[in-house]
């Protein structure tokens, strides 16, 4: 039998090899690794925990389902939350989008830091593009996630709750409150009340408040942390291009958005509202296809172009490090910039008096690239498993229907035209790991670009030959 100092001698064996195999960890693999962990973790909830439903129990498949979506803060759903959930199952629901929307990846920071790692270059690009933002310490980003999730949820909560008290009621409209507030700053989506958000169509109030919460959560931490230093610092420090490429595209996509909203449906879905309700229902349009989630209006119901233009916007999304989705608007600046000096026979691109790097540029157009083709590839596969060889002409609404659906599962938006809950299993099963790489994918992308750009190696270069292009 062996000895107690045997055993000892093993166990710290054991513990060496586990802190190697711990360092050895990339920050991707930590964050992928983080999801995944959450989201099984989530299902077993939802499988095992008693006093979750109303009813009969979610189906393993559902139950992935439910636990992706919430985690990675979609906000697509097979089962209606305010009907099928009780009270414990929304608290579930509710505690998956928290921690989803404010990132395992804030957890692995801390384990970073807490074990005294530096953060390495792959770190700092999973962090949101901490390195550019120089006089942001990491430390100090992480404890204003924390403060400002805090802060502005409960600041959002008590707002819904003061619009709520006249119609729902002091006491009742507290579970609601709170539960919307934390949903629409994570950009999730989810709502416990029966039919949607759609006895609010006629609130200005009530979509005023939520499109906030969805553009404070889309902008991204760093951008919070950078407008408080603006504000409480003196000297006040120069806002970084960062921060300017983004509070420029976000107001731009907004303004834009809700114009041609208003072109596009004020005859149309628009119509039975009074004039003044309608410039608030095209701007909760044009907010929240950019990863918001949230619909009042019936997106069967609106015209090809609104839907159309709808998808142009889930596919940007929000802004890097936040909780929304889609390339960013970021990758979007950075695009038009290349145009506009390009146009003017440049060779670099340039914003705000600054030059931007070329290896950014490559990275953007590298992100834009690998978002078509992935989720062209999604939209061909749903289509495949949820038609087959149905002819168009017998189910011409599927095809807006499942583009729809597939474009904002990518990028982890959750809006519908209503047709998640009737998927097949493979249709389902595809969505989860589209919801699931659009929440991860675009970060480990550009960690694997930045990692690639560090370990510059010697290596030939071939003769050079154009080529026609256009």
């Amino acid at each position: 039998m062996a000895g107690a100092a045997e055993i000892l001698e093993a166990l710290e064996r054991q513990t060496r090899r586990s802190l190697s195999l711990w360092r050895r960890l990339t920050a991707a693999q930590l964050l992928v690794g983080s999801f995944l962990g959450l989201v099984l973790l989530g299902t077993l909830l939802l499988l095992f925990l008693p006093g979750l439903y109303v009813g009969e129990r979610l189906s393993f498949v559902d139950a992935l389902f439910t636990a992706t979506s919430a985690v990675c803060v979609t906000g697509l759903v097979v089962a209606d939350t305010a009907t099928f959930f009780t009270p414990a199952g929304q608290v579930v629901v509710l505690l998956l989008i928290q921690l989803g929307g404010l990132g395992i990846l804030t957890f692995t920071t801390l384990l970073i830091l807490v074990i005294g790692r530096r953060i390495s270059l792959r770190g700092e690009a999973l962090v949101g593009g901490v390195e550019a933002v120089t006089h942001i310490e990491p430390g100090q980003l992480v404890r204003s996630i924390f403060r400002y999730t805090v802060l502005i949820e409960a600041a959002g909560a008590l707002a819904l709750w003061i619009a709520w008290v006249p119609a729902i009621g002091p006491i009742r409209s507290i579970w609601p409150a709170i539960f919307h507030a934390v949903s629409a700053f994570c950009n999730a989506g989810y709502t416990v009340f029966r039919g949607g958000l759609t006895p609010f169509a006629a609130d200005p109030a009530t979509q005023a408040i939520l499109s906030m919460l969805v553009v404070l959560g889309g902008l991204g931490f760093l951008v919070l942390e950078e407008l408080r230093l603006l504000a409480t610092r003196s000297p006040r420090p120069r806002l970084s291009l960062h921060a300017r490429l983004v509070l420029v595209t976000t107001a731009a996509l907004i303004a834009l958005g809700a114009t041609l909203f208003s072109l596009f449906e004020w005859n149309n879905a628009l119509s039975p509202f009074p004039w003044y309700v309608r410039p608030f229902h095209a701007v909760f349009l044009s907010v929240m296809p950019r990863s918001g989630g949230f619909n009042i209006l019936d997106y069967s119901e609106l015209t090809s172009a609104s839907l159309f233009l709808t998808l142009l916007l889930m596919t940007i999304g929000g802004s890097p490090g936040s909780t929304a989705g889609g390339i960013k608007t970021t990758t979007v600046a950075l695009l038009v910039a290349l145009a506009v000096a390009r146009l003017r026979g440049r060779l670099s691109a340039d914003a705000f008096g600054r030059t931007i790097p070329e290896s950014t540029i490559q990275r953007a157009i590298g992100l834009v690239v690998l978002a078509i083709a992935l989720t062209a590839a999604a939209i061909l596969l749903l289509q495949l498993t949820e038609l087959g060889g149905v002819p168009h002409s017998a189910a011409p609404e599927r095809f807006w229907a499942l583009t729809f659906e597939a474009v904002s599962a990518f990028n982890i938006v959750g809006l519908s035209m209503g047709i998640t809950a009737d998927l097949t299993q493979a249709g389902k099963l595809l969505l989860i790991v589209l919801m699931f790489v659009g929440r991860v994918g675009p970060f480990t992308l550009v960690a694997s670009m930045a990692l690639a750009a560090a370990r510059r190696t010697l290596h030939l270069r071939y003769a050079t030959e154009d080529v026609v292009v256009g």
